[in-house]
Protein backbone atom coordinates (compact mmCIF):
# COMPACT_ATOMS: atom_id res chain seq x y z
CA UNK A 1 0.00 0.00 0.00
CA UNK A 2 1.24 3.49 -0.87
CA UNK A 3 2.28 5.82 1.98
CA UNK A 4 -0.77 8.27 2.88
CA UNK A 5 0.11 10.96 0.93
CA UNK A 6 -0.68 9.46 -2.79
CA UNK A 7 0.01 6.93 -4.78
CA UNK A 8 3.74 7.62 -5.53
CA UNK A 9 7.08 6.26 -4.61
CA UNK A 10 10.24 8.19 -3.67
CA UNK A 11 13.00 5.63 -4.61
CA UNK A 12 16.26 5.94 -2.60
CA UNK A 13 19.84 4.28 -2.62
CA UNK A 14 18.90 1.36 -0.94
CA UNK A 15 15.76 0.42 -3.53
CA UNK A 16 16.03 -2.61 -5.07
CA UNK A 17 15.41 -1.88 -8.65
CA UNK A 18 16.11 1.73 -8.65
CA UNK A 19 17.99 3.61 -10.61
CA UNK A 20 20.79 3.98 -7.69
CA UNK A 21 20.08 0.11 -7.17
CA UNK A 22 18.88 -1.73 -10.61
CA UNK A 23 18.38 -5.45 -10.33
CA UNK A 24 20.91 -7.45 -11.82
CA UNK A 25 20.27 -8.79 -15.36
CA UNK A 26 20.21 -12.67 -15.71
CA UNK A 27 21.44 -12.34 -12.06
CA UNK A 28 24.89 -10.92 -13.36
CA UNK A 29 26.42 -8.14 -10.85
CA UNK A 30 29.01 -5.88 -12.28
CA UNK A 31 30.81 -5.02 -9.46
CA UNK A 32 31.68 -8.34 -8.97
CA UNK A 33 32.61 -8.80 -12.53
CA UNK A 34 34.60 -6.08 -12.78
CA UNK A 35 36.49 -6.78 -10.15
CA UNK A 36 36.99 -10.35 -10.67
CA UNK A 37 38.59 -9.28 -13.68
CA UNK A 38 41.05 -6.88 -12.54
CA UNK A 39 41.83 -9.00 -9.77
CA UNK A 40 42.62 -11.65 -12.17
CA UNK A 41 44.35 -9.16 -14.86
CA UNK A 42 42.05 -10.60 -17.38
CA UNK A 43 39.64 -8.85 -19.80
CA UNK A 44 35.90 -10.32 -19.04
CA UNK A 45 34.43 -13.18 -21.05
CA UNK A 46 30.26 -13.04 -21.08
CA UNK A 47 29.38 -16.68 -20.33
CA UNK A 48 25.34 -14.98 -21.00
CA UNK A 49 26.13 -13.63 -24.66
CA UNK A 50 28.64 -15.37 -25.95
CA UNK A 51 30.42 -14.23 -29.47
CA UNK A 52 29.06 -15.94 -31.64
CA UNK A 53 26.71 -16.99 -34.31
CA UNK A 54 24.04 -17.06 -31.13
CA UNK A 55 24.55 -13.19 -30.38
CA UNK A 56 24.13 -12.20 -33.35
CA UNK A 57 20.74 -14.53 -34.01
CA UNK A 58 18.91 -15.24 -37.47
CA UNK A 59 18.58 -12.67 -40.06
CA UNK A 60 16.22 -12.91 -42.87
CA UNK A 61 16.91 -11.24 -46.71
CA UNK A 62 20.02 -10.10 -45.95
CA UNK A 63 21.86 -8.03 -48.17
CA UNK A 64 23.83 -9.92 -50.69
CA UNK A 65 27.08 -8.09 -50.08
CA UNK A 66 26.93 -9.82 -46.18
CA UNK A 67 28.36 -13.01 -45.61
CA UNK A 68 27.83 -13.51 -42.11
CA UNK A 69 30.35 -16.81 -42.30
CA UNK A 70 33.29 -13.76 -42.52
CA UNK A 71 32.22 -12.07 -38.90
CA UNK A 72 34.68 -11.57 -36.36
CA UNK A 73 34.52 -10.69 -33.20
CA UNK A 74 37.37 -7.79 -32.38
CA UNK A 75 37.53 -5.74 -29.03
CA UNK A 76 38.07 -1.67 -30.02
CA UNK A 77 41.28 -1.86 -29.31
CA UNK A 78 41.75 -4.28 -32.13
CA UNK A 79 40.05 -1.66 -34.70
CA UNK A 80 41.44 1.42 -33.54
CA UNK A 81 44.73 2.35 -31.61
CA UNK A 82 43.08 4.93 -29.04
CA UNK A 83 39.48 3.34 -28.40
CA UNK A 84 37.21 6.05 -25.99
CA UNK A 85 33.36 5.43 -24.61
CA UNK A 86 32.58 8.84 -25.75
CA UNK A 87 34.01 11.77 -27.63
CA UNK A 88 32.79 15.28 -26.80
CA UNK A 89 29.84 14.06 -25.28
CA UNK A 90 26.80 12.30 -26.51
CA UNK A 91 24.88 13.59 -29.44
CA UNK A 92 21.92 12.11 -31.78
CA UNK A 93 23.82 13.01 -34.74
CA UNK A 94 27.20 10.78 -33.20
CA UNK A 95 26.01 7.46 -34.90
CA UNK A 96 24.82 5.60 -38.31
CA UNK A 97 22.51 2.69 -38.86
CA UNK A 98 24.30 -0.71 -40.19
CA UNK A 99 23.21 -2.03 -43.40
CA UNK A 100 22.16 -5.45 -41.81
CA UNK A 101 19.75 -4.60 -38.78
CA UNK A 102 16.42 -2.75 -38.79
CA UNK A 103 16.31 -1.18 -35.44
CA UNK A 104 15.58 2.22 -36.94
CA UNK A 105 13.66 2.24 -33.69
CA UNK A 106 16.10 1.41 -31.48
CA UNK A 107 18.38 4.44 -32.97
CA UNK A 108 15.36 6.75 -32.91
CA UNK A 109 15.06 6.01 -29.23
CA UNK A 110 18.72 6.68 -27.65
CA UNK A 111 18.34 9.39 -29.88
CA UNK A 112 15.78 10.69 -27.79
CA UNK A 113 17.79 9.72 -24.95
CA UNK A 114 20.30 12.12 -25.54
CA UNK A 115 17.66 15.44 -25.28
CA UNK A 116 17.84 14.24 -21.57
CA UNK A 117 21.49 14.34 -19.86
CA UNK A 118 20.16 12.76 -16.55
CA UNK A 119 18.00 9.95 -18.24
CA UNK A 120 21.04 8.65 -20.69
CA UNK A 121 23.43 8.84 -17.73
CA UNK A 122 21.00 6.81 -15.59
CA UNK A 123 20.84 3.68 -19.06
CA UNK A 124 24.82 4.42 -19.80
CA UNK A 125 27.12 5.78 -16.79
CA UNK A 126 29.60 8.20 -18.33
CA UNK A 127 32.75 7.78 -15.81
CA UNK A 128 34.01 4.70 -17.43
CA UNK A 129 36.90 4.60 -20.18
CA UNK A 130 39.45 2.22 -21.93
CA UNK A 131 42.24 3.00 -19.97
CA UNK A 132 41.53 3.64 -15.94
CA UNK A 133 40.39 0.05 -14.02
CA UNK A 134 39.52 -1.41 -17.85
CA UNK A 135 38.29 -4.65 -17.34
CA UNK A 136 36.76 -5.72 -20.97
CA UNK A 137 33.38 -5.25 -19.40
CA UNK A 138 31.47 -1.51 -18.86
CA UNK A 139 28.11 -0.98 -16.55
CA UNK A 140 25.57 -2.90 -19.16
CA UNK A 141 27.10 -5.70 -18.18
CA UNK A 142 28.81 -6.86 -21.87
CA UNK A 143 31.89 -8.02 -22.82
CA UNK A 144 33.39 -5.11 -24.74
CA UNK A 145 33.70 -8.07 -28.09
CA UNK A 146 32.08 -6.44 -31.48
CA UNK A 147 30.64 -8.17 -34.62
CA UNK A 148 32.88 -6.77 -37.43
CA UNK A 149 33.62 -8.24 -41.12
CA UNK A 150 36.72 -6.71 -42.60
CA UNK A 151 37.02 -4.78 -39.65
CA UNK A 152 34.17 -2.34 -40.11
CA UNK A 153 31.47 -2.87 -37.33
CA UNK A 154 28.74 -5.33 -38.93
CA UNK A 155 25.89 -2.63 -36.65
CA UNK A 156 25.85 0.39 -35.96
CA UNK A 157 28.65 2.35 -35.71
CA UNK A 158 29.79 6.08 -34.67
CA UNK A 159 30.42 8.74 -37.29
CA UNK A 160 33.88 9.14 -34.92
CA UNK A 161 35.85 5.90 -35.85
CA UNK A 162 37.03 5.97 -31.73
CA UNK A 163 33.86 6.52 -30.11
CA UNK A 164 31.79 3.43 -29.57
CA UNK A 165 29.28 4.44 -26.85
CA UNK A 166 26.37 3.87 -29.97
CA UNK A 167 27.76 0.48 -30.32
CA UNK A 168 27.77 -0.65 -26.64
CA UNK A 169 24.47 0.38 -25.98
CA UNK A 170 23.54 -1.36 -28.97
CA UNK A 171 24.78 -4.53 -27.73
CA UNK A 172 23.57 -4.49 -23.92
CA UNK A 173 19.84 -3.61 -25.59
CA UNK A 174 20.46 -7.02 -28.21
CA UNK A 175 21.42 -8.94 -25.00
CA UNK A 176 18.46 -7.81 -22.85
CA UNK A 177 16.58 -8.93 -26.37
CA UNK A 178 18.13 -11.71 -26.86
CA UNK A 179 20.46 -11.40 -29.84
CA UNK A 180 21.32 -8.63 -32.37
CA UNK A 181 18.55 -10.39 -35.05
CA UNK A 182 15.67 -9.76 -31.78
CA UNK A 183 16.56 -6.17 -32.45
CA UNK A 184 14.80 -6.45 -36.13
CA UNK A 185 11.99 -4.48 -36.57
CA UNK A 186 9.92 -2.86 -32.83
CA UNK A 187 8.42 0.22 -31.56
CA UNK A 188 10.25 3.29 -29.69
CA UNK A 189 8.24 3.45 -26.75
CA UNK A 190 9.28 -0.30 -26.13
CA UNK A 191 12.50 0.68 -26.17
CA UNK A 192 11.87 3.68 -24.07
CA UNK A 193 10.26 2.17 -21.82
CA UNK A 194 13.31 -0.51 -21.15
CA UNK A 195 15.54 2.06 -21.33
CA UNK A 196 13.69 4.20 -18.30
CA UNK A 197 11.39 2.41 -16.16
CA UNK A 198 8.60 4.84 -17.88
CA UNK A 199 5.11 4.42 -18.74
CA UNK A 200 3.86 5.49 -22.18
CA UNK A 201 0.95 7.68 -23.30
CA UNK A 202 -0.06 7.86 -26.59
CA UNK A 203 -2.69 10.26 -28.97
CA UNK A 204 -4.03 9.58 -31.84
CA UNK A 205 -3.69 13.03 -33.37
CA UNK A 206 -6.63 13.45 -35.57
CA UNK A 207 -8.28 12.86 -32.29
CA UNK A 208 -6.38 14.46 -29.84
CA UNK A 209 -7.15 16.82 -27.33
CA UNK A 210 -7.91 20.56 -27.47
CA UNK A 211 -5.27 21.29 -24.95
CA UNK A 212 -2.34 18.91 -27.11
CA UNK A 213 0.72 22.23 -26.95
CA UNK A 214 0.24 22.58 -22.85
CA UNK A 215 0.36 19.06 -22.64
CA UNK A 216 3.65 18.72 -25.24
CA UNK A 217 5.03 22.02 -23.16
CA UNK A 218 4.49 20.54 -20.06
CA UNK A 219 5.86 17.19 -20.98
CA UNK A 220 9.04 18.32 -22.00
CA UNK A 221 9.48 20.92 -18.99
CA UNK A 222 9.57 17.56 -17.00
CA UNK A 223 12.33 15.48 -18.27
CA UNK A 224 9.33 13.76 -20.71
CA UNK A 225 10.44 11.99 -24.13
CA UNK A 226 8.17 12.47 -27.12
CA UNK A 227 8.19 10.93 -30.74
CA UNK A 228 6.14 10.96 -33.21
CA UNK A 229 5.57 8.61 -36.39
CA UNK A 230 3.62 9.31 -39.49
CA UNK A 231 2.76 6.50 -42.69
CA UNK A 232 3.20 9.73 -44.88
CA UNK A 233 5.08 8.23 -48.10
CA UNK A 234 5.79 11.27 -49.36
CA UNK A 235 8.04 12.06 -46.19
CA UNK A 236 8.78 8.47 -45.12
CA UNK A 237 10.18 10.26 -41.57
CA UNK A 238 9.75 9.06 -38.26
CA UNK A 239 10.83 11.66 -36.01
CA UNK A 240 11.05 12.67 -32.35
CA UNK A 241 10.77 15.48 -30.89
CA UNK A 242 13.24 18.22 -28.71
CA UNK A 243 11.45 21.51 -28.01
CA UNK A 244 8.44 23.02 -28.35
CA UNK A 245 7.79 26.98 -28.73
CA UNK A 246 5.59 29.88 -29.34
CA UNK A 247 6.84 32.62 -31.55
CA UNK A 248 5.51 35.88 -33.03
CA UNK A 249 5.65 36.23 -36.57
CA UNK A 250 4.25 39.95 -37.50
CA UNK A 251 2.54 40.30 -33.89
CA UNK A 252 0.45 36.73 -34.82
CA UNK A 253 1.39 33.58 -32.04
CA UNK A 254 2.71 30.98 -34.10
CA UNK A 255 2.91 27.45 -32.21
CA UNK A 256 6.39 25.38 -33.60
CA UNK A 257 7.54 21.99 -32.69
CA UNK A 258 10.79 21.31 -33.30
CA UNK A 259 11.76 17.70 -34.69
CA UNK A 260 14.97 15.50 -35.46
CA UNK A 261 14.76 12.91 -38.35
CA UNK A 262 16.98 10.09 -37.04
CA UNK A 263 16.76 8.15 -39.87
CA UNK A 264 19.07 10.62 -41.88
CA UNK A 265 19.52 14.22 -43.45
CA UNK A 266 16.10 14.11 -44.91
CA UNK A 267 13.82 17.50 -43.90
CA UNK A 268 10.55 19.34 -44.02
CA UNK A 269 10.69 21.60 -46.85
CA UNK A 270 7.30 23.43 -45.81
CA UNK A 271 6.38 26.66 -43.62
CA UNK A 272 9.04 27.44 -40.60
CA UNK A 273 11.58 24.67 -42.59
CA UNK A 274 15.37 25.98 -42.29
CA UNK A 275 15.05 27.71 -45.99
CA UNK A 276 11.81 29.14 -45.61
CA UNK A 277 11.07 32.62 -45.80
CA UNK A 278 8.88 33.04 -42.45
CA UNK A 279 12.23 33.77 -40.74
CA UNK A 280 12.60 36.50 -41.60
CA UNK A 281 8.86 37.72 -40.02
CA UNK A 282 9.98 36.70 -36.61
CA UNK A 283 12.27 39.02 -34.28
CA UNK A 284 15.89 39.09 -35.02
CA UNK A 285 16.75 37.76 -31.65
CA UNK A 286 14.19 34.83 -31.92
CA UNK A 287 15.87 34.14 -35.27
CA UNK A 288 19.20 33.37 -33.68
CA UNK A 289 17.96 31.33 -31.01
CA UNK A 290 15.78 29.39 -33.23
CA UNK A 291 16.96 29.76 -36.77
CA UNK A 292 19.95 27.37 -38.22
CA UNK A 293 19.89 26.35 -41.94
CA UNK A 294 21.79 23.10 -41.68
CA UNK A 295 21.65 19.85 -43.29
CA UNK A 296 21.32 17.60 -40.49
CA UNK A 297 17.83 16.37 -39.99
CA UNK A 298 16.73 19.06 -37.26
CA UNK A 299 14.36 21.31 -38.32
CA UNK A 300 11.15 23.29 -37.05
CA UNK A 301 7.36 23.04 -38.12
CA UNK A 302 4.14 24.66 -37.74
CA UNK A 303 1.93 22.62 -34.72
CA UNK A 304 -1.18 23.20 -37.60
CA UNK A 305 0.93 21.39 -39.91
CA UNK A 306 2.54 18.98 -37.33
CA UNK A 307 -1.00 17.40 -36.43
CA UNK A 308 -2.24 17.24 -39.94
CA UNK A 309 1.29 15.08 -40.81
CA UNK A 310 1.49 12.88 -38.01
CA UNK A 311 -0.71 10.06 -36.78
CA UNK A 312 0.61 9.45 -33.91
CA UNK A 313 2.25 11.15 -30.63
CA UNK A 314 3.68 9.02 -27.88
CA UNK A 315 5.27 10.21 -24.79
CA UNK A 316 7.31 8.17 -22.25
CA UNK A 317 7.06 9.58 -18.70
CA UNK A 318 9.38 8.91 -16.30
CA UNK A 319 7.10 7.27 -13.38
CA UNK A 320 8.24 5.72 -10.35
CA UNK A 321 6.13 3.10 -8.56
CA UNK A 322 5.01 -0.10 -10.16
CA UNK A 323 2.95 -3.04 -8.92
CA UNK A 324 3.05 -6.41 -9.84
CA UNK A 325 -0.02 -8.60 -10.41
CA UNK A 326 -1.27 -12.07 -10.77
CA UNK A 327 -4.23 -13.37 -10.85
CA UNK A 328 -6.58 -15.86 -13.34
CA UNK A 329 -7.47 -14.82 -17.21
CA UNK A 330 -11.09 -14.66 -17.60
CA UNK A 331 -11.01 -12.58 -20.76
CA UNK A 332 -12.80 -9.85 -21.99
CA UNK A 333 -16.02 -8.03 -20.28
CA UNK A 334 -18.35 -9.53 -22.69
CA UNK A 335 -17.34 -13.15 -21.24
CA UNK A 336 -19.51 -12.62 -18.44
CA UNK A 337 -19.23 -16.23 -16.99
CA UNK A 338 -15.57 -15.93 -16.39
CA UNK A 339 -15.02 -12.27 -16.38
CA UNK A 340 -15.02 -12.34 -12.55
CA UNK A 341 -11.66 -14.50 -12.27
CA UNK A 342 -9.68 -11.58 -13.34
CA UNK A 343 -6.98 -10.04 -11.12
CA UNK A 344 -9.09 -7.27 -8.85
CA UNK A 345 -7.59 -3.83 -7.77
CA UNK A 346 -8.87 -1.82 -5.77
CA UNK A 347 -8.58 1.73 -4.67
CA UNK A 348 -9.46 4.36 -3.09
CA UNK A 349 -9.21 7.99 -4.01
CA UNK A 350 -10.09 10.25 -0.48
CA UNK A 351 -10.05 14.09 -2.35
CA UNK A 352 -9.40 15.99 -6.08
CA UNK A 353 -6.88 18.85 -5.68
CA UNK A 354 -7.30 22.33 -6.51
CA UNK A 355 -6.98 21.77 -10.22
CA UNK A 356 -9.10 18.88 -10.55
CA UNK A 357 -12.23 20.12 -8.74
CA UNK A 358 -12.15 23.38 -10.65
CA UNK A 359 -11.83 21.30 -13.94
CA UNK A 360 -8.92 23.16 -14.92
CA UNK A 361 -6.86 19.98 -15.17
CA UNK A 362 -9.63 17.31 -14.21
CA UNK A 363 -7.83 13.99 -15.26
CA UNK A 364 -6.48 12.78 -11.73
CA UNK A 365 -5.84 8.98 -12.29
CA UNK A 366 -3.61 7.37 -15.16
CA UNK A 367 -3.67 3.60 -15.28
CA UNK A 368 -0.89 1.60 -17.05
CA UNK A 369 -0.87 -2.05 -17.65
CA UNK A 370 2.30 -3.69 -18.79
CA UNK A 371 2.78 -7.25 -20.71
CA UNK A 372 5.91 -8.15 -18.41
CA UNK A 373 7.78 -10.84 -20.92
CA UNK A 374 9.88 -13.72 -19.51
CA UNK A 375 11.10 -15.37 -22.68
CA UNK A 376 14.52 -14.75 -22.95
CA UNK A 377 14.33 -14.11 -26.90
CA UNK A 378 11.80 -10.67 -27.89
CA UNK A 379 10.94 -12.27 -31.20
CA UNK A 380 9.73 -15.09 -29.50
CA UNK A 381 7.46 -13.20 -27.29
CA UNK A 382 3.78 -12.95 -28.17
CA UNK A 383 1.24 -10.02 -26.85
CA UNK A 384 -1.91 -10.56 -26.28
CA UNK A 385 -5.26 -7.64 -26.70
CA UNK A 386 -5.37 -6.46 -23.21
CA UNK A 387 -7.41 -3.24 -21.64
CA UNK A 388 -8.65 -3.03 -18.49
CA UNK A 389 -11.83 -1.75 -16.80
CA UNK A 390 -12.62 0.72 -13.70
CA UNK A 391 -15.67 0.19 -11.36
CA UNK A 392 -16.85 1.65 -8.88
CA UNK A 393 -17.82 -0.30 -5.50
CA UNK A 394 -19.31 1.16 -1.91
CA UNK A 395 -18.18 -0.52 1.46
CA UNK A 396 -18.47 -4.19 -0.05
CA UNK A 397 -15.25 -6.53 0.46
CA UNK A 398 -14.00 -9.50 -0.61
CA UNK A 399 -13.98 -11.00 -4.21
CA UNK A 400 -16.22 -9.77 -6.69
CA UNK A 401 -18.21 -13.12 -8.36
CA UNK A 402 -19.94 -12.52 -12.05
CA UNK A 403 -23.10 -11.89 -10.37
CA UNK A 404 -21.43 -7.93 -9.30
CA UNK A 405 -20.60 -7.58 -13.20
CA UNK A 406 -23.88 -9.54 -14.85
CA UNK A 407 -25.93 -5.31 -14.96
CA UNK A 408 -22.64 -3.02 -13.50
CA UNK A 409 -21.11 -0.36 -16.47
CA UNK A 410 -17.82 0.37 -15.65
CA UNK A 411 -16.90 4.34 -15.17
CA UNK A 412 -13.81 3.63 -16.93
CA UNK A 413 -11.94 1.75 -19.37
CA UNK A 414 -9.19 1.48 -22.15
CA UNK A 415 -10.92 2.41 -25.29
CA UNK A 416 -10.40 -1.05 -26.84
CA UNK A 417 -8.31 -3.81 -25.82
CA UNK A 418 -5.21 -3.94 -28.43
CA UNK A 419 -2.15 -6.02 -28.95
CA UNK A 420 0.45 -3.61 -27.54
CA UNK A 421 3.02 -4.02 -24.80
CA UNK A 422 0.88 -1.31 -22.90
CA UNK A 423 -1.89 0.35 -22.70
CA UNK A 424 -2.85 3.61 -20.78
CA UNK A 425 -5.63 5.90 -19.78
CA UNK A 426 -6.03 9.48 -18.27
CA UNK A 427 -8.99 9.65 -16.93
CA UNK A 428 -11.11 11.59 -14.24
CA UNK A 429 -12.49 9.48 -11.01
CA UNK A 430 -14.35 11.34 -8.10
CA UNK A 431 -13.79 10.44 -4.57
CA UNK A 432 -14.50 6.87 -3.88
CA UNK A 433 -13.48 3.36 -3.61
CA UNK A 434 -13.15 1.74 -7.01
CA UNK A 435 -12.10 -0.99 -8.74
CA UNK A 436 -10.14 -2.30 -11.46
CA UNK A 437 -9.97 -5.15 -13.41
CA UNK A 438 -7.20 -6.09 -15.90
CA UNK A 439 -7.84 -8.74 -18.63
CA UNK A 440 -7.02 -9.92 -22.23
CA UNK A 441 -9.57 -10.71 -24.90
CA UNK A 442 -9.89 -14.26 -23.84
CA UNK A 443 -10.17 -17.13 -21.30
CA UNK A 444 -7.21 -18.79 -20.75
CA UNK A 445 -4.98 -15.99 -21.80
CA UNK A 446 -2.39 -15.80 -19.53
CA UNK A 447 0.82 -13.84 -19.11
CA UNK A 448 2.69 -11.82 -16.15
CA UNK A 449 1.72 -8.17 -16.10
CA UNK A 450 2.61 -4.95 -14.22
CA UNK A 451 -0.06 -2.68 -13.14
CA UNK A 452 1.04 1.25 -12.97
CA UNK A 453 -1.31 3.34 -11.61
CA UNK A 454 -0.37 7.64 -10.87
CA UNK A 455 -2.69 9.64 -8.97
CA UNK A 456 -2.35 13.48 -7.84
CA UNK A 457 -4.62 12.83 -5.21
CA UNK A 458 -4.44 11.00 -1.68
CA UNK A 459 -4.85 7.37 -3.18
CA UNK A 460 -4.63 3.73 -1.53
CA UNK A 461 -4.16 0.96 -3.61
CA UNK A 462 -4.19 -2.90 -2.80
Amino acid sequence: MPPPDGCHHNPNEDDVNSSTSPLNFLDQNYQELHQTCLTENTLYNDELFLPDNSSIGLFNDLPPEVDMSQVAWKRPSELVSNPNLIVDGMSRFDYAQGSVLGNCWFLAAIGALTFEKDIIKQVMPAEQSFTKNYAGIFYFRVIIILPTIDDELLFVCSKTSNEFWPALLEKAYAKVCGSYADLHAGFISEALMDFTGGTHMYYTLNMAPADLWKIMKCALKSKTLIFFFTFNKSLKLTLISGFVKQVMSEENPVQLVRLFNPWGEEEWQGHWSDGSPLWDTVCEKVRNICHEVLNDGEFWMAMEDFTNIFENIDICCLCPDFLDGSGESGGDIIKTETFWTNPQFRVKIYELNKECASDQCPENILVSLIQNHEKRNRKSQENFKIGFYVFEMRNQSGRFLSEFFIDREPVAQTDELVWFREVMKFFKLEPGEYMIVPCTENPGETASFILSLFSKNETHLE
